[in-house]
């Protein structure tokens, strides 16, 4: 028996990859490309977005959130989707114990995890009091109505975040960073947009530690819809 040649050998290698080819489409069930094949044979990746979206935030009557449609230290628990759906935020203008605005200026906050740090932009609008953060306790991932601001006139936990689920407790005067665990992690923060010409607000980015539960801000959820918005809901 001869022999094979190198270009013999590499001939039939060619003839049996366009054969293993011809089985995955046909095996695949369409009508012939190999983008189709692939799809079938490498796993979807998970839902998300491949960028921060920038949303205006919006009333649920279509009106865009303006300064006045803010209550200084609310004592209802205002929220929004960010960055994907069923992802929500607490959205807070903060106040002193006379509901005065309080300038809330940029800080730097600690990860009680790791140690690390890392910068929080300050508050926006007006008078530099609107703030927001993930409303997901960062420590089991309990959600509202579980973890609410209580303002600073409260007689319990006056002016943090408290989560009723554990305990976990968080300042939002200074970047949400941790008061008391079990958390080891702040809320993530929302870096907001201002816009003074129209009064209105956005939610641009995340910094911080990861949303609870997630192995990126912007994976393991559905993009908001691409309007360019998201609507700020109002609870007790």
């Amino acid at each position: 028996m001869s022999v094979p040649t190198r270009d013999e050998i590499k001939d039939k290698d060619r003839r049996n990859f366009m054969k293993l080819l011809g089985v995955m489409i046909i095996g695949a069930g369409v009508a012939g490309t190999l983008r189709s094949v692939v799809q079938n044979i490498i796993p979807p990746i998970e839902g998300g977005a491949s960028s921060f979206p920038i949303l205006t935030l919006y009333l649920p009557n279509g009106n865009p959130v303006s300064t006045d449609d803010l209550i200084v230290n609310n004592p209802q628990t205002v929220t929004f989707n960010f960055p994907l759906e069923n992802e929500p935020n607490f959205l807070l203008r903060l106040g002193d114990s006379n509901n005065k605005d309080v300038e809330i200026n940029p800080t730097e906050v600690r990860i009680p995890a790791n140690n690390t740090k890392y910068k929080v932009p300050g508050g926006v609008g007006p008078y530099k009091s609107v703030v927001a953060a993930s409303a997901i306790c960062q420590h089991l991932g309990c959600i509202p109505p579980e973890i609410h601001f209580n303002p600073p006139s409260s007689s319990s936990f006056p002016g943090k975040i408290h989560c009723d689920c554990h305990g976990s407790t968080y300042d939002p005067y200074s970047g949400f960073g941790v008061v008391t665990g079990p958390t080891q992690a702040p809320l993530p923060s929302v870096v907001l947009s201002y816009d003074e010409k129209s009064d209105s607000y956005s939610a641009t980015l995340l910094v911080g530690p990861t949303i609870y539960g997630h192995s990126s801000d912007l994976t393991g959820g559905s993009n908001i819809t691409p309007s360019g918005k998201t609507t700020v809901t109002t609870t007790q």
